[in-house]
């Protein structure tokens, strides 16, 4: 018996003749006769072709192929539908039947039939007595896009622009589909926001769009947030979509007809899986299924389901969701934007601080119809000044923003907005709460010491070791149930089950629920050396058995935030420290504090020491923290930088506000920067999701004098977030391999770029400009994500760098150190533009083995094991994004 390899196709065979059957036969008992080509109908000819993915059938008469006939039919039967119309009152032809998206299904009823009511030309009499015939038609996408909404002008002036004017159509609109704000209307807002990179304008389409929702359809604004947030659930709870590129590409062949040939090509020129999708989908003239209209809600409620399809069958499960969502997107743009919500990159910078001021301005104008809040006069609005405006508006920007950074769920925010509008009020429904992680408070990069003593002259502050390692904020309850998040609010508990039993024996006496925060890192516990990152990654993500732990850690406690039911948010750090150190117990190599120094600016030669010695351990450097919300007067000397400042900051009231009502002017700004006085006052408060200067950090990587660096060749880069969202943030670099002429990707770098250089940058790397490209060029060798636009090599940047990793991901020297492993860096830091060096002059992949080697000598010199990888292939440790 011949072996299955042995059976394989000849490359010369040629298909079997197979015998063509036009749609003559299907109609024959109808009495519909073969049309010639040529002969045609108006209706007909007006139709665009669908895209070409059949043969054409083999015959030798000059017939109308399925396809061409198809039309002409369907095109006949409109027109019988039209007149029948006209002569009487019947009913509609019956609708196509297809479950929502957003009802409650079950796996069974998942097989999707597609029905289309179409009467047939040769019987209009019989139809009348017996009822429309159900067969199979074509329908037009062309004449399915939701037009109602394509011309709302939500880019607007909140002042000029007024939701009364289009609810009424919208409403009535909305009816004939279900009663629920369309998707349509959130599309329209993505692609304003999308054509401009004015914040401005962006904020104010967000604004008119969720006004127009809050007084029109308030159950849908939860879900139309969380869609331009580009997320369906808060970071600390699992919810994740777990789709492949395959499932978005399988559907979009199905929708769209489109072959594997056409698809790639799409891809190819594109690059984006939306402006593919936008492509396919205004190609495609026809559909066998009538696309029944998406809601918002129902969107976000099939996005859910997808996320909790678990177990057996889930995958075909969520495929069917996926070509549901592919099918109802009417029109190319509603196509472009769900396929970016399913490969959750939606692109349009709505990021988390952009819809916050939107929520927050939004609310201050609109209110719900169940609602009795009371809401600023549009009128009276748009007769202030601009500086006259920004204080009222930073008042409700700020309390929105405090909400989220205390309690980071829209779940919680959007519909307490919804009964009670923008107040202090909002404050006390979204405080801090037990096994909620609130946003971290972050810290301000200094330079060098002498920048840092110079801050916080007249200030009484502490020093503290910056452990390499995963930043913790631990909850407990009155109950003895213990959370573990990330700095990035991820649940960490299963990763920690150590910490988790753990707690009850740091607990004192009298402490029967807590938040506090501090560094986890991989320690000795024989003689408590510190060990590295890397080692600390080798820790499974989740379900680790405790009896199976190979990797210990120490948890390094730094600030309490919450004690037995009283948030201590507002207290100084001073206060929080005292009640850490004295409520809880230290354990052997396991709890314990930072290592720690009080200082002041006086005491320079002590701060260098204590900075060394954070360095000869392996820590990352040290983080220096004001004590007390007020100067201490001792130290303040009338020749001091700022000295009347700080006087003048003694007698003023302590507020743990950030930001003044008051817009300086321009003679009081002079005055304060020549008397040398801060623009903010340093608080030792415990801020939230805010990077103020009371917190600074100096890190061994920033002195460029002290290590190493490397020169490497900007290749590409992506979209930023936030503030950046106009930028190229983060960018890809490169070494050279002098031997093959390629480029070898080394690593990512977001950090040391000045907002000139941002713009400069962007301007030289203009996403439509010949210095960019969608596709990778082929002397590019990386194998990780896929960046927004690849660039032509054509400068040399000088980088620091802290360690130099073994990396799965980076592939930059493989071969030279490890066979298996690239080489990249932690906390790449861009120094400067090498304008003296062509790219042929940039570092090459033997440069950066050496250093690699220097390294590692090092290490052995001093006893450590120096064999460092970045486990997860993105040479980012926990505070990368600090």
């Amino acid at each position: 018996m011949e072996s299955p390899a042995k059976r394989r196709k000849k490359n010369d065979s040629k298909p079997a003749a197979i015998p063509s059957r036009t749609l003559d036969s299907f109609f024959g008992k109808n009495g519909t006769a073969p049309v010639k080509k040529g002969t045609s109908n108006g209706a007909a000819d007006n139709l665009k072709e669908l895209p070409a993915t059949n043969e054409p059938l083999g015959t030798e008469e000059q017939t109308l192929i399925d396809e061409e006939l198809a039309r002409k039919l369907q095109a006949e039967w409109d027109e019988h539908d039209r007149q029948a119309q006209s002569r009487s009152e019947e009913p509609e032809a019956a609708k196509i039947e297809a479950t929502a998206p957003g009802n409650a299904l079950d796996p069974a009823e998942e097989a999707t039939e597609f029905v289309a009511a179409a009467p047939t030309p040769q019987a209009p009499q019989e139809q009348k007595s017996a009822g429309k015939k159900d067969v199979l038609g074509l329908q037009s996408t062309a004449s399915e896009e939701d037009t109602i909404t394509q011309n709302i002008p939500f880019d607007q002036s909140p002042f000029t622009f007024h939701p009364s004017d289009y609810l009424p159509g919208l409403k009535k609109h909305w009816a004939a589909e279900g009663g629920e704000a369309s998707y349509a209307l959130l599309t329209r807002c993505f692609i304003l926001v999308n054509s401009t990179t004015s914040r401005i304008k962006t904020v104010d389409t967000l604004v008119n769009c969720l006004r127009l929702l809050i007084e029109g359809d308030p159950e849908s604004l939860l879900p139309a947030v969380w869609l331009a947030t580009n997320s369906i659930s808060p970071t600390y709870i699992s919810l994740e979509l777990g789709l492949g590129g395959s499932a978005i590409s399988k559907a979009l062949k199905k929708v769209c007809m489109l072959d594997n040939k056409g698809l790639k090509s799409l891809y190819d020129k594109y690059g984006d899986a939306g402006d593919v999708a936008f492509e396919a989908k205004k190609r495609q003239s026809f559909t066998l299924r009538k696309p029944k209209p998406l809601s918002i809600k129902s969107v976000y409620q099939l996005l859910v389901k997808i996320a909790n399809s678990k177990g057996i069958g889930s995958v075909e499960q969520k495929q069917r969701f996926v070509e549901r969502l592919v099918q109802d997107a009417r029109g190319a743009e509603e196509s472009r934007y769900i396929v970016r919500t399913l490969v959750q990159h939606l692109r349009i910078g709505a990021v988390k601080t952009t819809m916050l001021i939107a929520l927050a301005r939004a609310f201050s104008l609109a209110r719900s119809p169940n609602a009795e809040y009371p809401i600023r006069d549009i009128g009276e609005l748009s007769k202030l000044k601009k500086e006259d405006l920004a204080p009222m508006w930073a008042k409700a920007e700020e309390i929105v923003k405090t909400c989220f950074a205390r309690r980071p769920n829209y779940n919680d925010i959007v519909p307490a907005l919804l009964e009670i509008g923008v107040c202090d009020e909002l404050l006390l429904r979204c405080n801090l709460a037990l096994h909620i992680p609130l946003r971290p408070m972050l810290g301000s990069i200094t330079r060098d010491l002498g920048e840092m003593l110079t801050k916080l002259q007249g200030r009484d502050f502490s020093c503290e070791y910056k452990y390499d390692g995963q930043r913790a904020q631990v909850h407990c309850d009155e109950n003895g149930k213990v959370s573990i998040f990330s700095r990035h609010l991820e649940v960490m508990t299963d990763k920690y089950p150590d910490l988790v039993a753990l707690v009850p024996d740091i607990r004192g006496d009298g402490v029967s629920s807590f938040i506090l925060e501090g560094e986890v890192v991989a320690v000795d516990q024989e003689n408590g050396d510190l060990k590295t990152f890397q080692t600390l990654t080798n820790r499974a993500r989740k379900d680790v058995d405790i009896g199976t732990i190979q990797v210990n850690v120490c948890l390094f406690a730094f600030d309490l935030m919450y004690l037995n039911g009283e948030p201590l948010l507002s207290r100084p750090f001073r206060e929080r420290r005292g009640l850490l150190r004295s409520m809880f117990q230290e354990k052997h190599y396991r709890f314990t504090w930072v290592k720690s120094i009080d200082a002041t600016s006086q005491d320079a030669e002590t701060v260098q020491e204590f900075l060394k010695s954070a360095i000869d351990i392996k820590c990352e450097g040290i983080m220096v923290k004001v004590l007390d919300n007020l100067p201490n007067p001792d130290l303040i000397t009338d020749d001091m930088e700022g000295s009347e400042a700080l006087k003048a900051e003694l007698k003023a009231p302590v507020t743990p506000s950030k930001r003044g009502n008051k817009k300086k002017t321009q003679d009081e700004k002079e005055e304060e920067k020549k008397s040398g006085a801060r623009r903010k006052a340093l608080l030792s408060t415990y801020e939230p999701d805010k990077r103020l200067d009371s917190w600074l950090k100096v890190k061994k990587d920033y002195d460029s004098n002290v290590f190493d660096t490397i020169d490497l060749i900007p290749v590409a880069g992506w979209h930023g977030q936030g503030r950046k969202a106009a930028w190229w943030s983060p960018i890809l670099l490169a070494c050279r391999n002098p031997e093959t002429g390629s480029l070898e990707v080394v690593t990512k770098c977001i950090s040391g770029f000045t907002d000139k250089f941002y713009k400069e940058n962007k301007e030289k790397y203009s996403e439509d400009g010949e210095n960019t490209t969608k596709s990778k060029p082929s002397y590019i060798e990386y194998s990780g994500g896929h960046p927004d636009a690849w660039f032509e090599p054509q400068e040399v940047w000088e980088m620091a760098f802290a360690d130099i990793t073994l990396s799965p991901v980076y592939t930059a020297a493989i071969g030279l150190v490890n066979e298996d492993r690239g080489l990249s860096m932690r906390f790449p830091r861009f120094l400067k533009v090498r304008d003296d060096k062509s790219i042929e002059e940039a570092s090459t992949n033997e440069f950066l083995a050496n250093l690699y080697r220097k390294q590692e000598q090092k290490l052995k010199l001093e006893g450590k094991s120096g064999t460092t990888e970045v486990a997860d292939g993105n040479n980012a440790d926990e505070d990368d994004l600090d």
